[in-house]
Formats: C-alpha cells, structure tokens, sequence
C-alpha cells in the first residue's frame, strides 16, 4: 500500500497557506514551495491515479478543499500526449513528479484576438514547478517531453479546476468554452492514518 503521508501533509500546509496568506503573489510564493517538496520525492501517488489512458491524458482529482479554495490534481501523460491550446482562469502551481513536460505560452494580438506564441517552449523536468497566473497571460499548451514514456505532474489551482468554466483556443484566437470535469470517481484516503505509525 502506497503512503499517502506527504499528500496530506502538502493539503494541510496548503490549507494553512492560504488561512495567512495576503495576496496572490503569497500563495503562489509559499505554494511553489510546498509543492517542490511534494514533488522532490516520488512514491506516495497511489496507481490508480497514475494510468495513462491510450488516447488521452488523464486529469484526477486528488484532493478539493471543502470550501473550493484549492484542488490538487495529477495529470498522467501517455508518451506524446498534449492539451489543447487553453487557458485556467485561476491562478495554479505545476510540479513535475516523473518525466518532463514542454509548455508553449500564447498571446492573443490586441489588434484581432489571433495568437502567437509568447516566449520559448520550456521544458518542466521531475522536481521543477512552474506559476500560473491569468494576471500574467495563461494561455498555453502542454505536452509530454516524451515520445515513449509516462510523465506525471501535480498541479495545484485556485478553485476546483475540474468545475471552472475555461476555454480551449483556435489559432484566430476564437474561444471554445470547456470543464475538464476528471478521469476517477473515487479520491485517494489521504486522512486514514490508522495505517501509519
């Protein structure tokens, strides 16, 4: 059986983040943190919410705050997989737990909405954690560095992410509105610590 420890130990922090926190730019300071930690040291996500599907990444919820503040969710990328082009709408945190992922930001033109990329395709590898701030433009595209393996990250939003209204974009900047919704029906037991000494 998997320990789950560090996963709840992360909600706690995250939650306690958030009760003293300021402002946008202390979460997203503190979180960043607290997620790398999380991420630093594989071997508490449990299988099931680490499958990849043979057609499509997979989003699972792993923990949503029971006031909606922040959810935690693990997207498994099968080798090759992408996102659409899309956006949050909430600010997020996003670590790498296994593999490496490449991320292409996007803006649209002031003049007609069309986009354009913005800046390099990054490359997030296992411990790394990148900001996601909609202040700042989050438009982007995800893939899997990957063309023959799985590749995990976490990420952390600012609202239950799979219940958001976003969008996915055409390249003439035109916006299709989405709600990922997740792969499972079922949560990890993060609280039972019966299991543990």
């Amino acid at each position: 059986m998997v320990d789950t420890t560090p996963l709840r130990r992360f909600v706690g922090a995250f939650a306690a983040l958030l009760d003293g926190a300021q402002d946008r730019n202390e979460i997203l300071a503190g979180g960043r943190g607290l997620l790398a930690r999380l991420v630093a040291k594989d071997g508490w996500l449990p299988d099931d919410f680490a499958r990849p599907h043979p057609a499509r990444y997979q989003q699972y919820l792993l923990h949503c705050d029971s006031a909606e503040r922040f959810s935690v969710v693990s997207f498994v990328w099968g080798p090759g997989q992408a996102t659409p082009i899309h956006d949050h709408r909430v600010w997020g945190l996003v670590g790498v737990l296994r593999g490496a992922e490449k991320v292409q930001g996007f803006r649209q033109r002031p003049s007609d909405g069309s986009l354009v990329q913005y800046g390099p395709t990054r490359e997030l590898r296992e411990g790394e954690v990148e900001l996601i701030d909609p202040r700042d433009g989050d438009i982007h595209r995800v893939e899997n560095a990957f063309a023959d393996r799985t590749s995990i990250s976490i990420h952390v939003y600012g609202g239950n992410i799979g219940a958001v209204t976003r969008a996915t974009f055409r390249p003439n900047g035109e916006e299709r509105p989405f709600r990922s919704g997740y792969a499972n029906n079922t949560l990890p037991n993060i609280w039972d610590v019966s299991r543990t000494a």
